[in-house]
């Protein structure tokens, strides 16, 4: 018994060795540029779980108790997202769960709180549009994205925010594509970001009342489309399979180059690109080489699900105070998203023909300080929208400028930093 005991000792010595070295191999994987963590994940999906975890460990730990905690504000439990979890954890790849697995080894933590963590996504409001060819200075394509989450989702440990733990995650997955992608600790799905195929995805809350969970949610749709897409049908067919909730998403190719707006609930979706007679539906309408989308379907179809009345411009002043033409279960009247639309579109065509990286992320940071729309800022300064990451990307070259909010400035109001996939590769 005692040689037993011996070996076993031995053993397990050689495995927390070998994961100490494992640990320490893998130091230079996380860098910072400009005050801004860029965290470099390579090898097999639980390899990079791993690296994620052990390298982010305390910073993965915190965001995890804060999306538990925010859940909680809205009177949802651990166990209500654990089961959503368990309804949707057979649909999720294989791959996906692997690194979920490594993260909560690498951090220190439970697989089930890696997945409520993950899980808990409802609250996305945001806005993005993808220009290319005529409304583009060069007519390269480039894809803006602005992630409008509030900015209160705290560890009630530490005090810390999420956007203080916020990263730039450069994954070379040993069977996937590389890519760039604006996140936070302890998040395996994917907000949006970029390819090496010059593939650009986004994705935008769009309520609606066909719904459900027996699917893969959306953060892992997004990722699965930066891991495996090649081609813009690579990446539509992804994101409308397997569909769970309502969601907008915009698309793009800058190898063609051409976007996409796409539309999904459980049982509909719609796929259209700018001249798509659907996008001039009124009173939405079409802007040259332009799709956009805020939280709002444009399709009929979706959109009976989401709102009883097709137009949502009903008396749009006194539907921020009452509840005229709700969007579903949010609540929310559908003026509010139509507002951010009207003014999105509204900043778009001031630049229209010269939008670049630059101007794209002028038209993004002026629509949240309340220089294009009175209505929009007025939303913004009754607390509809917060931002915590903004980005403008060009997929064809890999360029991206992008701003993060900090705990008390939201990323509106922070510097631009400009990075580039290729070059961070190397």
């Amino acid at each position: 018994m005692r040689g037993k005991n011996l070996i076993s000792l031995i053993l397990v010595s050689i495995l927390f060795s070998s994961q100490v070295i494992k640990a320490s191999s893998f130091k230079d994987q996380l860098e910072e540029q400009d005050g801004v963590k860029i965290l470099h994940l390579k090898g097999s999906c639980y390899e990079m779980g791993y690296q994620h975890g052990s390298l982010l460990r305390e910073e993965c730990r915190e965001n995890l108790r804060a999306f538990l905690n925010f859940a909680k504000y809205f009177g949802y439990s651990y166990d209500d997202f654990l089961k959503l979890w368990r309804k949707a954890e057979e649909y999720i790849p294989q791959e996906y769960r692997e690194e979920m697995q490594g993260l909560a080894d690498g951090a220190g933590v439970s697989f089930d709180d890696v997945a409520v963590g993950n899980i808990i996504v409802m609250l996305i409001h945001c806005s993005g549009f993808a220009a290319w060819g005529s409304a583009t200075i060069d007519g390269k394509l480039y894809q803006l994205r602005s992630l409008d989450f509030p900015m209160f989702i705290k560890d009630p440990i530490t005090g810390k925010s999420i956007q203080e733990n916020s990263i730039i995650i450069i994954r070379e997955p040993s069977n996937g594509f590389a890519s760039l992608d604006p996140s936070f600790a302890g998040f395996i799905g994917s907000l949006g970001g970029i390819n090496e195929n010059c593939i650009a995805v986004e994705v935008l809350s769009s309520w609606s009342d066909d719904e459900q969970y027996n699917g893969i949610p959306m953060v892992f749709r997004q990722r699965m489309v930066l891991d495996h897409a090649a081609s813009i049908e690579d990446a539509i067919d992804i994101l409308t399979s397997n569909r769970t909730c309502g969601w907008n998403f915009i698309v793009s190719d800058g190898k063609i180059p051409i976007g996409y707006a796409v539309e999904v609930t459980a049982n509909y979706s719609y796929v259209g690109t700018w001249n798509n007679t659907i996008e001039s539906t009124y009173p939405f309408w079409v802007i040259d080489h332009v799709v956009r989308r805020t939280n709002i379907f444009i399709d009929s179809t979706t959109a009976s699900t989401q709102r009883k009345r097709y137009d949502p411009r009903l008396f749009p002043i006194l539907s921020l105070f009452i509840n005229i033409n709700p969007l579903s279960w949010g609540m929310v009247p559908s003026s509010i998203p139509w507002i951010h639309y009207r003014a999105l579109s509204e900043g778009i065509e001031s630049k229209l023909g010269m939008l670049d990286l630059n101007s794209s992320m002028t038209v993004a940071r002026e629509l949240y300080q309340g220089k294009i729309d009175r209505f929009f800022s007025l939303l913004v300064e009754l607390g509809f929208y917060s931002t915590l990451h903004q980005w403008v990307a060009c997929p064809e070259t890999g360029d991206i400028l992008i701003s993060f909010a900090t705990r008390d400035k939201d990323a509106y109001e922070n510097p631009v930093h400009h990075f580039n996939l290729f070059s961070l590769l190397k």
